[in-house]
């Protein structure tokens, strides 16, 4: 994977705030923060994790990045223990947004947990997009990121986000065809989607999977991929 020179969403959003929106989060987070600590003492690790959460998001958008990231990591183990895989994947999409060492760790963490659980389409698409943003413009691995961002919004998306969320994967596929071997037309994204085997997803989706450990490296696996696979219901 390559540095991306795109600036976060994390960054743009901090730039556009005015004083009265920063202040705004500021309260909104000062207010988090004393309610984690005021949770009961009978509180459940996951009560506490939903909080942190919302705070590492508040911390992201005030730009501080590292306390951000340090909220965020601290929920995730809950996420994973409770099987809260949308939870689990907002947190990796926290991390990844901090730019940190391990950012990019927790992007391959959140892809995993994206494509094998079934949680909300838009979620996946947007940590599917961060593959796309972070791996070079001739590279493969951007256009089978997209292609997996598509299916994933077609098989997902609720009857009422559906025609959004698939013109938007489509898109991102579009974009990422014209830049790997400047597609420009329907028939030239056919044989484009034919020549990288990117209509199958018997062959796209286990390409993702080489692509995500490329990303997150043998050693650096924060769970048991094979023990959550085994709890996977068997269709």
């Amino acid at each position: 994977m390559s540095e991306s020179n795109t600036p976060s969403a994390a960054n743009t959003l901090s730039a556009a705030l005015s004083g009265d929106e920063r202040q705004a989060l500021a309260d909104q987070l000062v207010s988090n923060q004393e309610k984690l600590k005021s949770l009961p003492a009978g509180s459940s690790d996951l009560e506490r994790a939903l909080v942190q959460l919302d705070i590492s998001e508040l911390l992201l958008a005030l730009d501080q990045k590292e306390d951000a990231w340090n909220q965020a990591r601290a929920t995730f183990n809950t996420f994973i223990e409770t099987e809260e895989w949308q939870h689990a994947v907002e947190a990796c999409n926290v991390m990844y947004q901090t730019e940190q060492p391990a950012s990019i760790v927790a992007l391959g963490h959140g892809v995993w947990l994206a494509v094998t659980y079934p949680i909300e389409a838009d979620t996946s698409v947007a940590v599917l997009n961060h593959i796309v943003d972070e791996t070079p413009a001739d590279s493969d691995g951007a256009a089978v990121a997209a292609m997996v961002g598509y299916y994933i919004a077609d098989i997902r998306s609720t009857d009422e986000n559906h025609d959004s969320m698939t013109f938007l994967a489509k898109t991102i596929l579009g974009n990422v065809a014209k830049r790997h071997s400047n597609v420009q037309t329907q028939k030239e994204m056919d044989a484009w989607l034919f020549k990288l085997e990117l209509n199958d997803p018997a062959i796209f989706l286990p390409r993702l999977s080489l692509v995500v450990n490329s990303i997150v490296g043998e050693e650096s696996w924060w769970f048991d991929r094979d023990a959550l696979r085994a709890k996977l219901p068997i269709n």
